[in-house]
């Protein structure tokens, strides 16, 4: 083959690449739907004790990765891991339950001692999370999991001064984004609630 046709066939075959993929953009574009969103809430309506004048530092929870995710977890069986379709958290899982949490404590009357070590503060204290399970499991049921173990390092000597696994549950009506969502906020609240009232009687 002389160079004038290979430049031809490899011009026409960069061309018709070019479209295919182009049409593919289009297609991708046009035909996308937004996926609807929620977000977690915090609790509002308690009042955490206070222990101390400590500082203390929430660390971003630590989750496997089926759970480092925005997508929602959903269990049709014991030791099953499914998507829930049409629907997703407003960020990953981790980053949303620290902040949550964070709100949580201000709720509560200590966000003047609470923050995340981005913020700069110099804290006694660093509180470590594992999100262990927040999904809908739809095998006994349709029943939200919320489980979180959590525990609380000094940090002058780096020795954990306490840990404890909050664990809650909540009926789900439906098994739609709404549904589901709205279960899964509602068992956090109460893991939120204990975890922030056990934290805060350490620090």
């Amino acid at each position: 083959m002389n160079s004038n046709k290979a430049c031809r066939r490899a011009a026409g075959i960069g061309l018709t690449v070019g479209l295919a993929l182009l049409g593919g953009g289009c297609a991708s574009v046009l035909g996308s739907k937004p996926v609807p969103t929620f977000d977690l809430t915090a609790p509002t309506d308690f009042r955490a004790p206070r222990a101390g004048r400590g500082q203390l530092v929430v660390a971003a929870p630590t989750a496997l990765q089926v759970l480092d995710t925005q997508q929602i977890v959903v269990e049709p069986a014991a030791g099953q891991i499914n998507y829930l379709g049409g629907a997703q958290w407003a960020d990953s899982l981790p980053a949303l339950f620290q902040a949550r949490l964070i709100e949580s404590f201000q709720n509560g009357s200590r966000g003047s001692s609470v923050g995340r070590a981005s913020d700069g503060i110099v804290a006694e204290y660093a509180l470590l999370t594992d999100i262990r399970s927040f999904g809908l499991q739809t095998f006994q049921g349709n029943e939200a999991v919320v489980e979180v173990f959590a525990k609380i390092v000094r940090a002058s000597d780096g020795r954990i001064i306490g840990s404890q696994l909050f664990k809650a549950r909540a009926p789900a009506s439906g098994t739609a984004g709404p549904e589901v969502t709205r279960a899964l906020d509602e068992a956090a609240d109460t893991v939120l609630v204990e975890l922030v009232d056990w934290a805060s009687r350490r620090f």
